[in-house]
């Protein structure tokens, strides 16, 4: 992610500004995503599964019109535990290098939270591209994690 990569941790990021992400389960841990990322959320539904397709692609949906892609991130992320997969976070096909509509699977969504800089722990992440940082507070970490969909 070249230019909106650049913009999600540019100036906010230097300048100690608080960013809004979307908590979401997958398994037994909690993840984070910018919400600049997020077009919507809707219920999982019936996909179509495209044959040949990678391990990552669940399959593809009709979303008002437009064919969206579905991703499991447990698979890109390395989660191995399965969840109640209820909701789809799809992705502004303008934030994303993909050029179409691509979602992520996810077991539950639970809240939009702001996060200042000094809750965000990057060292324990360092060489990570998936992850951003470890979100510290409320007596729990939640991973921020990068809207990968390849």
């Amino acid at each position: 992610m070249a230019s909106s990569q650049q913009a999600a941790d540019g100036p906010a990021a230097e300048d100690g500004e608080i960013t809004q992400v979307l908590e979401f389960g997958l398994g037994e841990e909690t993840y984070c995503l910018d919400i600049a990322y997020i077009d919507e959320i809707v219920d999982a539904g019936e996909l179509t599964a495209i044959p040949n397709s990678p391990r990552h692609v669940e399959g593809v949906m009709d979303l008002r019109g437009k064919t969206t892609t579905i991703i499991d991130p447990k698979t890109l992320l390395g989660v191995a535990e399965d969840g109640a997969r209820e909701r789809i976070i799809v992705f502004d096909p303008q934030e994303t290098d993909e050029g179409g509509t691509v979602g992520w699977v996810v077991d539950e969504v639970y809240q939009v939270r702001d996060v200042a800089p000094e809750q965000v722990d990057e060292a324990t992440t360092a060489g990570d591209d998936d992850v951003r940082g470890i979100v510290k507070g409320d007596d729990r970490f939640v991973v921020w994690v990068e809207p990968r969909t390849q």
